[in-house]
């Protein structure tokens, strides 16, 4: 993985969201889950669980009616924007997949991978994703 500059290599993201999405990734188990989070100045403000329409247990597609409606509709009504998408693996460490990667369309997004390899202890890692390039963030609290 590549550097991030500093000023992107951290992400604020409250411990009621990473609850959450470990809550969804667990409840939408053995599928991933996927979901958007929607912020302000690049801090997160609310937590948008959404449909993985994706077939068999390896991907996640966001409803597309459901993504049009958050960014055309629910995000400027709050006067939100996209800051950070997150998934799940259920079976597989908190990393991009080849996949994960090839479809990472938004540049200054956040992705965050939540881990359910060991169901116990779910492991929740964040990412930037820019031309095949792949940089950890670090998730604070």
């Amino acid at each position: 993985m590549t550097e991030a500059p500093p000023s992107e290599s951290r992400f604020s993201l409250p411990d009621d969201m990473r609850q959450a999405i470990i809550a969804h990734a667990r409840r939408d188990a053995p599928r991933e889950c996927c979901g958007i989070i929607a912020g302000r100045a690049g801090l997160p403000v609310r937590l948008h669980p959404t449909t993985n329409i994706a077939e068999g247990n390896a991907l996640y597609e966001i409803d597309p009616a459901e993504l049009i409606d958050l960014e055309f509709h629910t995000m400027p009504a709050q006067e939100t924007e996209l800051v950070a998408i997150y998934h799940s693996h259920p079976v597989s460490p908190a990393v991009p997949s080849a996949t994960d990667i090839a479809l990472a369309f938004w540049p200054d997004a956040v992705y965050i991978i939540c881990s359910l390899a060991d169901s116990e202890q779910p492991v929740v890692r964040g990412f930037h994703i820019r031309d095949g390039a792949v940089s950890e963030v670090d998730l604070t609290s």
